[in-house]
């Protein structure tokens, strides 16, 4: 018999889809094997396929599990079986690819095969993928704060959304963090999305100034809570709703309503609990397609934070070319006049 067992095979709808060493052990700390990420993506499939179908997919892939090697499968694989589809995608750079576009649940269990944990959807759909219907908010905690700072932070989030007229749905991380994403309607581009992130990330920092940041550079932060708004820049993207997540605890990116994100832990979210807490709560994020809202708002304080307070674009990713109106890509404390 092999190390790490014989093949097995599952039903998903009309595919038959085949699972290799199903036996080897991907989270050593817990001992959950790689059949058992498989099960609960199954258990899941039905609100996961919700987050990421027809949507441009990249897969981050953990081949020897969570204390081996990882990386970020952006193309589809060779050898991938024709029900699994993509779509084209353009990168910063001008370079395109063919990345996986989920349609059904058999591609979920075919992704986990090839050590899949985390799957990472572009905030668009075909045929559209210029024009984000997803504005995402990411919340991510600095090495002096923690979850429950994060979770003050995405309150205050909340209430900026609001007062913007969008309506927003958090979910753990998967870390320490908390992600808060919002249907939009795909009239925007990648630039404007981007801009309406900074200009709400700036207004939650003007009312919490002490645990709130958007400053790109971490010199700036003084600590503080990170309101990642590069994550709305093209080809940036977060773990979706469901996501299994690389920690030695095989935690999970689990949608929760705003009243449990104050009660819950990341830690209670993981491969072995988040089946029965989905059975018992379903999905808090359904209700996310139910309207799509407009940026018109946050564009408005963009132009006015430009206009009146001489903040304009703020830095991209090191890796991006430069772009319009960007402020020099380099640290404070490096500059030079």
């Amino acid at each position: 018999m092999p190390k790490n067992g014989e093949p097995v095979e599952y039903q998903v709808g009309e595919r038959t889809v085949r699972l290799s060493s199903p036996d080897k052990v991907y989270f050593p700390e817990r001992e959950i094997t790689k059949r058992q990420v498989a099960e609960y993506y199954l258990a899941v499939a039905e609100p996961l396929l919700a987050a990421i179908r027809d949507r441009p997919t990249t897969l981050k892939r953990y081949p020897d599990g969570v204390t081996g090697e990882h990386f970020y499968a952006k193309r589809v694989p060779k050898g991938a079986p024709p029900y699994v589809e993509s779509v084209r995608i353009t990168f910063p750079s001008g370079r395109t690819a063919e990345e996986v576009c989920p349609t059904e649940p058999a591609v979920i269990l075919w992704a986990a095969n090839l050590g899949t944990f985390d799957f990472h959807p572009w905030p668009v759909r075909r045929p559209d993928v210029d024009h984000p219907d997803e504005l995402r908010i990411d919340v991510d905690p600095s090495d002096e704060t923690g979850f429950a700072d994060a979770v003050r932070v995405a309150q205050i989030v909340r209430e900026v959304l609001a007062d913007a007229g969008l309506t927003g749905y958090p979910k753990t991380s998967g870390g320490r963090g908390v992600h808060v994403r919002v249907r939009i309607r795909p009239e925007w581009d990648f630039v404007a999305v981007r801009h309406a992130v900074i200009a709400l990330g700036r207004e939650v920092e003007r009312r919490i100034p002490e645990l709130a940041t958007i400053a790109w550079w971490k010199e700036e932060r003084e600590g503080r809570v990170f309101i990642d708004y590069n994550q709305a820049a093209r080809d940036r993207t977060i773990a979706s709703a469901w996501s299994v997540r690389g920690t030695p605890r095989a935690t999970v990116s689990t949608p929760v309503t705003w009243e449990q994100l104050t009660e819950v832990q990341p830690d209670d979210f993981d491969v072995l609990t988040v089946p029965g807490w989905y059975a018992e709560h379903g999905d808090a994020s359904a209700g996310l397609e139910s309207t799509a809202f407009g940026l018109e708002t946050a564009l408005e304080w963009y132009e006015r934070d430009e206009r009146d307070h001489g903040l304009g674009e703020m830095p991209y990713p090191p890796d991006y070319p430069k772009m319009p109106g960007e402020p020099k890509r380099v640290q404070p404390s490096k500059a030079r006049d």
